[in-house]
């Protein structure tokens, strides 16, 4: 039987075992294991795109949450650029040749935000997309980060 996930959920946290999952979980979508992102002859799905979606907070950063990755069309980013201009989320970037130092980098920015008081977080639903260095046009990672703001 052929069949194709839209997205899976683990709750986790940002403890270093919580985080490990996080990896266990991207490898295996990324790989194929979990069926989101290829066809059956392992070809990546055209405008597909796997989003992280933070949610169900238990607090804030340090509880734990809900982190589904989802695959969605290019309609999704469109959809988060206008709730941006409304004010619902607020967008954070960051790019470097480093997958791992990227995301650090785009995660750094809104957590030094929201300490310098810069940002309201609302702890709803936050998302994030990776282009990892093989699929960017320049050859480097990019994050985006869109952060439910209150």
């Amino acid at each position: 039987m052929s069949y194709r996930f839209t997205q899976v959920t683990i709750r986790t946290d940002n403890s270093l075992q919580g985080l490990k999952k996080i990896e266990e979980l991207w490898r295996d979508v990324s790989a194929g294991q979990i069926p989101m992102l290829f066809d059956d002859s392992s070809n990546l799905l055209k405008d597909t795109f796997p989003v992280a979606r933070y949610s169900n907070y238990e607090s804030d950063e340090e509880g734990a949450y809900d982190l589904s990755i989802l695959a969605l069309s290019s309609d999704f980013f469109q959809d988060m650029q206008k709730q941006v201009e409304s004010g619902k989320y607020k967008k954070y970037d960051a790019c470097d040749q480093d997958i791992t130092l990227c995301v650090k980098s785009a995660w750094q920015k809104v957590w030094e935000d929201d300490e310098n008081g810069n940002l309201s977080r609302a702890y709803s639903a936050d998302y994030e997309q990776i282009v990892p260095p093989k699929y960017s046009q320049d050859g480097k990672a990019h994050c985006s980060l869109y952060i439910a703001v209150s």
